[in-house]
């Protein structure tokens, strides 16, 4: 796992809350119109269905109910930006507790509902510095939350690709929390300071080890929109195939990072 040693950028926690609750939000009023025949459709996550895919959805808010419900650890032995680096051993775990949720609620939308109220009680009972153990380790209420945003972020995405014209939309702050956090654990994953990636309106980072970029134009630059980003730092869309249909613009002997992605999981 690559080692989080850069300072950590920060997140207004009212605003991820709030980014949070909006997007879940969103899920909800998209699943409530969802026919057995769409829930029954294959996803782009290999062997999962819609209905797999939805009760997911729901699992990434419960997660932080489980977490909540363990004992407080003594202290915080994680940042941030650790998370992204984190979920890659458990994926045989979510899977199985995925599918058995599935079964288990054969109505989605009461189970997303309860998610839901659970979650608004569960913030309002808590500050956002209560520790909590996850993944990674030991993070704040308020870090968690921004990987609650991520989660949500890019599994809508994975939503809307799996049900055509479904369009669920996304809340700005959450996919902004998304954008950034990916991009930041770029930075990481490869650290330096000759290519600068840009991602407007949400980050601008820094990396790839070579000759520090200082003044002017930088000589390698990659830029993109926020939802290829993230499809490219989830493992959902291939670099060279992003670059080949110009939704990525890529300039400098150092602006390939095929080697570099994804950086999730």
């Amino acid at each position: 796992m690559p080692q989080a040693k850069k300072r950590a950028r920060s997140y207004d926690p009212a605003r991820t809350r709030a980014a949070v609750l909006a997007q879940f939000g969103h899920v909800r009023a998209a699943v409530e119109g969802l026919t057995a025949e769409q829930l029954a459709l294959p996803t782009r996550l290999a062997g999962w269905t819609v209905r797999d895919l939805v009760a997911h959805l729901g699992m990434a808010v419960t997660a932080v109910h489980r977490a909540a419900d363990q004992p407080e650890p003594a202290k915080a032995d994680a940042v941030l930006l650790d998370w992204p680096f984190g979920i890659s051993g458990n994926a045989a775990a979510i899977d199985g507790f995925t599918r058995r949720l599935a079964a288990d609620h054969p109505d989605l939308g009461a189970y997303l509902a309860d998610a839901d109220t659970g979650l608004r009680a569960l913030l309002d009972a808590h500050p956002g510095t209560r520790l909590l153990a996850t993944s990674a380790g030991a993070l704040s209420l308020d870090d968690y939350l921004v990987t609650r945003a991520v989660e949500l972020v890019v599994h809508t995405d994975d939503l809307n690709a799996a049900v055509a014209g479904l369009e669920v939309p996304y809340d700005r702050q959450a996919l902004a929390a998304c954008t950034r956090l990916l991009a930041d654990a770029l930075a990481v994953k490869a650290p330096g300071g000759s290519t600068e990636v840009r991602v407007p309106p949400y980050a601008v980072v820094q990396c790839v080890e070579g000759p520090r970029h200082t003044r002017g134009t930088p000589p390698n630059v990659v830029e993109t929109d926020p939802l290829t980003w993230i499809r490219l730092a989830a493992g959902r869309l291939a670099w060279q195939e992003a670059v080949a249909d110009a939704r990525v613009s890529a300039s400098g002997e150092r602006a390939d990072l095929a080697a570099y992605l994804p950086v999730l999981g």
